[in-house]
């Protein structure tokens, strides 16, 4: 190489490594900081579009977790209020064998068919009040069953888990049967059309009070039917709230190999960069003495 003093071109040399080992620096030092390999698409293009659709599906999931969660509680407050429905239904069937019974005149069975009434009246009050987030869970609203008044035509309600629409693996409906008074055939209104009209109407004679208990009986295993269904709800959702989690820790694992920083690698990478830059720019000062040489010869 000539000596000239118009063009230093060792240190252009070593000023242009320095930029790039000064460059590979500041990358090693911004994923130690960020904890990210990936943390530009310049870093890994490809890794970051997978990594990105990984990061929405697990926070889809988790979000699908809280759905099916909600379910659950949806699930137990109807559960809950039907509990209340079986004592009532249990004190009809006990009002019922008193009034059956020969012992008593028609005026003691008018009293006892009082209180027959104003406990299939709850039924329909509890059926009707019953909601989760403004939504009626007793009343037909979720079965388009006839409530024995009108038409509570909603449907199932669909509850959402998954990361796409595909019915067999993203959601499932929930269907709650009416269980007002009427619609398990008890009470004054157990004659009405859609009604079930199995001999529930009244306990004022021995006769209908006789078959009042079978259709207490009736109501009992109905509404026993509609709590077995919801029961096997709950257990099916807790079993998929495992396996959603499962799956969203499994993707998030997968997500952390493609974008996580492997420490121990970038901390290896920033000391070799570092003691790099630290020589460029040792010999850069060198580099810019040589000119020096070629002044002695001038001089």
């Amino acid at each position: 190489m000539t000596l000239v003093v118009n063009h230093n071109l060792m240190a252009m040399n070593v000023a242009r490594n320095l930029n790039t080992h000064y460059g590979r620096l500041a990358n090693s030092t911004r994923k130690l900081s960020s904890g990210l390999r990936v943390g530009t698409a310049a870093d890994d293009a490809a890794g970051l579009a997978i990594r990105e659709l990984m990061r929405s599906d697990v926070s889809t999931l988790h979000q699908g977790v809280r759905n099916a969660n909600d379910a659950i509680s949806m699930i137990q407050t109807a559960d809950g209020a039907l509990q209340t429905v079986d004592e009532k239904l249990i004190r009809m069937k006990e009002l019922a064998e008193q009034a059956a019974t020969g012992t008593y005149d028609s005026v003691q069975r008018m009293i006892i068919d009082s209180e027959y009434q104003q406990m299939a009246s709850e039924i329909t009050r509890i059926a009707n009040a019953t909601d989760f987030n403004n939504i009626k869970l007793l009343d037909g609203t979720l079965s388009g069953t006839h409530d024995g008044t009108k038409m509570k035509s909603v449907g199932a309600l669909k509850v959402h888990f998954g990361t796409g629409n595909d019915s067999a693996e993203d959601y499932y409906y929930i269907t709650i049967g009416c269980t007002t008074a009427s619609a398990l055939g008890l009470g004054n209104n157990a004659g009405l059309p859609g009604a079930k009209n199995n001999g529930g109407f009244t306990i004022s004679t021995q006769a209908m009070a006789q078959n009042s208990i079978e259709a207490v009986n009736s109501a009992i295993v109905s509404k026993d039917n509609i709590r077995a269904h919801l029961g096997a709800l709950q257990n099916r959702l807790e079993a998929t709230i495992s396996n959603i989690s499962i799956q969203a820790e499994n993707v998030q694992a997968a997500e952390s190999r493609i974008s996580d920083a492997n420490v121990a690698t970038e901390m290896t990478e920033f000391v070799r960069n570092q003691v790099l830059s630290n020589s460029a720019v040792s010999m850069l000062g060198q580099a810019n003495q040589l000119p020096q040489m070629a002044m002695q010869l001038i001089g």
